[in-house]
């Protein structure tokens, strides 16, 4: 399995406390590829592809400082070579999150959206 983190900057993470580290954990122990990217890169290009530049997450743990490593960052296509998106970033809520909600929805049918992104933009409250 292969899972992509849209969500915001790892070394700013509370690792005892955020959700999405927890999953990124979990992910790890079952073997799945892991991806992280910022909304801020996604693109979607001229054959109407939905593309990030991400980077595969490493040695995922609970040891405050060196709570991941990253690889080398990669252009990924979210439709093909991921099998889910995790959309976990906080608020604020700003006009790049808006539009990534929009683009998300493009790959429907390819690739499974955690959190849907008609739901995130129509009702932002957690």
């Amino acid at each position: 399995m292969r899972v992509a983190f849209q969500m915001d900057p790892m070394d700013g993470i509370n690792i005892n406390g955020d959700s999405s580290f927890a999953l990124m954990l979990s992910a790890q122990a079952r073997g799945y590829d892991i991806w992280h990217y910022d909304v801020g890169s996604l693109t979607l290009d001229a054959n109407d592809r939905l593309t990030a530049i991400a980077r595969p997450v490493h040695d995922v743990q609970r040891v405050a400082g060196t709570h991941y490593r990253f690889g080398e960052a990669k252009r990924i296509d979210l439709g093909h070579d991921v099998d889910a998106v995790m959309m976990r970033q906080d608020p604020p809520f700003h006009v790049g999150y808006i539009t990534a909600t929009h683009l998300l929805e493009r790959i429907e049918g390819e690739t499974l959206v955690v959190n849907n992104p008609v739901s995130v933009r129509n009702a932002p409250e957690r």
